[in-house]
């Protein structure tokens, strides 16, 4: 499924709409951003996108090489179309293609895609291979509380901001879509999973259901 048929917008919109949809969602990206090395020099984002977190990344480390995977090919002609002539770019499943050996990794609003907790601990064991030893994964996605009526409030304040842009009922019809097409793990639970793959992490942010987190070799 396209990234636009999964939102239900035309491509064209995703940049402009993807802020009416997610909370926070500028200032989520530029705090993955700002942990990236200077210095790196090859930075792989997994369900890049239209390169939104890859373009913040390369303002912290300009002379990085960025690696943009992703299962829509028309979604990456728009990466293509944002990021410098060095970038590369990997049309597949970041589950099923190999990840080629970097500095950083980084995800906006892709792992949730993962259907199973074994398929994500698989690929955080791949990810930490690829990584060199002062490598890391900076992650953004909802990660809700594992407690139910914290994550049902959670769900009402992401409601919430959809309903700035768009009437009770489409919020609904939205978040009701993608909670059938995306798997939401608890923070905890997704904390743990890197833990068991080797990395260290850090809450670099959270609020809501929202976080950003980073697994350090």
């Amino acid at each position: 499924m396209s990234v636009a048929t999964h939102l239900g917008i035309d491509l064209a919109e995703y940049d402009a709409r993807i802020r009416t949809f997610i909370p926070h969602y500028e200032e989520m990206l530029e705090v993955a951003a700002s942990v990236i090395h200077p210095r790196s020099r090859v930075i792989v984002d997994m369900g890049i996108g239209t390169g939104a977190l890859s373009a913040r990344c390369l303002t912290v480390a300009p002379q990085a090489n960025i690696v943009g995977i992703d299962a829509d090919a028309e979604v990456l002609h728009a990466a293509k179309r944002r990021l410098p002539g060095n970038a590369a770019f990997i049309n597949g499943f970041f589950t099923q293609v190999d990840i080629p050996k970097c500095d950083a990794v980084v995800a906006s609003f892709a792992l949730h895609h993962i259907r199973t907790r074994s398929a994500k601990a698989k690929l955080y064991i791949r990810i930490a291979s690829a990584l060199g030893s002062a490598g890391q994964i900076v992650n953004v996605d909802c990660q809700p509380a594992r407690d139910s009526s914290l994550a049902r409030r959670q769900h009402e304040a992401w409601k919430h901001h959809l309903m700035r842009s768009y009437k009770e009922k489409e919020a609904e019809s939205y978040l009701e879509a993608w909670s059938h097409e995306d798997v939401y793990i608890p923070l905890e639970v997704e904390l743990d999973l890197m833990r068991k793959a080797g990395f260290a992490v850090e809450l670099l942010w959270r609020k809501d259901a929202f976080a950003v987190i980073r697994g350090k070799r």
